[in-house]
């Protein structure tokens, strides 16, 4: 799959696996929340910079369980977690779309 960005089309997408798909959630704001877009298309999503800048630095990314807010974990980047901060910090993207 790839990962693209929206605002910046020029950047050459980042090559991910497959199962990225389901995990790029842990990464994203939430849609209306602070300053991500109320509203986004499907397959796309607004990642806060400097958010995605701290995560890189701890190498771990909280996570709030869905059923239960007090549930709250971490888990450790991979190695193609580490590369797709990377990316985002580097080239200063917030707003990525995923093809597969």
């Amino acid at each position: 799959m790839k990962i693209y960005a929206v605002e910046r089309p020029e950047i050459v997408p980042l090559e991910m696996p497959s199962r990225f798909r389901l995990e790029i959630v842990y990464f994203m704001t939430p849609p209306g929340q602070d300053r991500a877009p109320a509203t986004l298309p499907p397959d796309e999503y607004f990642i806060d910079k400097t958010e995605a800048a701290k995560w890189l630095d701890d190498l771990v990314v909280p996570v709030v369980s869905p059923l239960d807010a007090r549930a709250k974990a971490e888990i450790e980047l991979t190695d193609y977690h580490e590369e797709f901060l990377e990316w985002l910090v580097t080239r200063e993207i917030e707003r990525v779309r995923v093809e597969m």
